[in-house]
């Protein structure tokens, strides 16, 4: 479900490092608690009890009824294209959605150098990866159809952890799409 993030109450919920990194594991690893965070975390448990409820007060993740039992209560991410807004006329707006931008892209420059370091590491799916660069010549209706077609095209291989089959493992794909500075 594609989600522009344009008002700064959703965009300062997404931007807290802690929440941007619990967001994170769970769309890449599938549902947990707020004990199993804090301890992949280092956190403190009611900190992260705070900051998960957070989360879902703005439609990041939501509990996940089948598991929770009683008190323990396991949450999963809402499967999202979320997109931030370029430029927008608001500083306010502007400055939360630019230090999300910054946290998106240094978390996938660390997963890129790692990856990079030792691909051998990775096995076959170190053989099956790929870091392309291309450019091409669109107008600005071109553009926004490509993006189009390239969320769609993710989004029918999107798979949340519980649903994927045996030997898969959580993939990082980036995608970039602007025009070239001069």
């Amino acid at each position: 479900m594609r989600r522009n993030l344009t008002d700064v109450d959703s965009l300062k919920a997404l931007a807290h490092p802690l929440r941007q990194q619990m967001f994170s594991h769970l769309n890449r690893f599938g549902p947990a608690t707020s004990a199993d965070l804090a301890a992949k975390f280092d956190a403190d448990r009611g900190a992260t009890s705070y900051h998960l409820r957070q989360l879902e007060r703005y439609g990041f993740i939501e509990e996940d009824t089948e598991r929770s039992a009683g008190r323990r209560r396991y949450w999963k991410a809402v499967p999202l294209d979320l997109r931030l807004p370029y430029a927008p006329k608001d500083p306010e707006i502007a400055a939360v959605a630019d230090e999300i931008s910054a946290q998106w892209a240094d978390q996938a420059e660390r997963e890129r150098r790692a990856f990079l370091a030792d691909p051998e590491s990775f096995g076959e799916f170190g053989e099956a990866a790929m870091h392309s660069s291309s450019t091409t010549t669109l107008t600005a209706e071109e553009l926004a159809r490509f993006t189009e077609e390239y969320v769609a095209f993710i989004t029918r291989w999107h798979r949340y952890p519980s649903e994927a089959t045996d030997g898969a493992r959580p993939i990082t794909v980036l995608f970039d799409a602007f025009p070239t500075p001069s």
